[in-house]
């Protein structure tokens, strides 16, 4: 269909968001992202929502311009990354709570045909052009030795990816999501975290900001879900090192470093 969409509402990495109805968004993908991309991210979205977990219902996936777009749910917040640096005195109740959500998850088994996080794992450390063939085959070979899991695991949980809402938080963007290993799920957001405030994705007091934040979301994690924390810490060099195929310049030097720190000691 052919319909003038006003300009967009928010922009993302894959999309441009825009007001739809009342009480409905359109993600309108770039023509890059693939139809299986979108029709994964659809079927992924329905079946979270169905699990009970606070996310947007998805409708369906509709032609508009000449493009590819998927209907959600309008859900009225603002994500925690804006919200905590203008309210800074909730940075500990939203990082804690964050933790809840992640735990929360972690305890909600998915029964779905969904990707293995191992095998996006091998192929995400396969891609990683940054990556030296040495430091590939210990990543390769540490992450065999690491246990498989059936949670549902995010892929991209941070700050950027909760909304606040009046009816509470609100989990959004589930299109890396995976089944497997909560701990290394843990560890993904740990790296993004980290590697914000180790990098010039952040600045100044903000790089404070996030450490304090990680620290404080992870001590809570761990209160809930206790146990785990060596395991965890085995995790950290292996998604560090996946991470690389991100291809994310300002990031590199600090994956490098953490991956040949956890996976080249004696």
């Amino acid at each position: 269909m052919d319909k003038n969409l006003g300009a967009p509402i928010a922009y993302g990495r894959t999309a441009e968001i825009y007001a739809w109805d009342d009480g409905h968004i359109l993600k309108l993908f770039y023509d890059w992202f693939g139809q299986e991309s979108i029709e994964y991210e659809a079927k992924m979205g329905r079946a979270v929502h169905a699990s009970g977990l606070p996310v947007p219902a998805v409708g369906e996936i509709v032609q508009v311009n000449g493009r590819t777009g998927l209907i959600y749910e309008r859900v009225e917040g603002v994500a925690l990354w804006d919200l905590m640096p203008r309210k800074p005195w909730t940075i500990v109740r939203y990082a804690r709570r964050m933790a809840a959500l992640h735990a929360e998850m972690h305890t909600n088994p998915l029964r779905l045909d969904i990707p293995d996080q191992r095998q996006r794992l091998v192929r995400k450390l396969n891609g990683a052009q940054a990556l030296p063939e040495a430091l590939r085959a210990k990543a390769l070979a540490a992450l065999e030795t690491l246990p498989d899991g059936a949670a549902i695991c995010h892929g991209d949980f941070h700050p950027g990816n909760v909304l606040a809402t009046p009816q509470g938080e609100t989990v959004i963007d589930w299109i890396d999501a995976t089944r497997g290993n909560p701990l290394a799920d843990l560890a993904r957001s740990s790296v993004i975290a980290l590697g914000a405030a180790a990098s010039s994705q952040t600045s100044g007091v903000e790089k404070l900001f996030v450490r304090l934040f990680h620290t404080i979301y992870l001590r809570r994690y761990f209160a809930l879900r206790p146990g785990g924390r060596a395991e965890y810490g085995r995790w950290l060099p292996i998604v560090a090192a996946a991470r690389l195929s991100e291809n994310i310049s300002e990031l590199e030097p600090w994956l490098l470093a953490q991956a040949e720190k956890g996976l080249l000691k004696s």
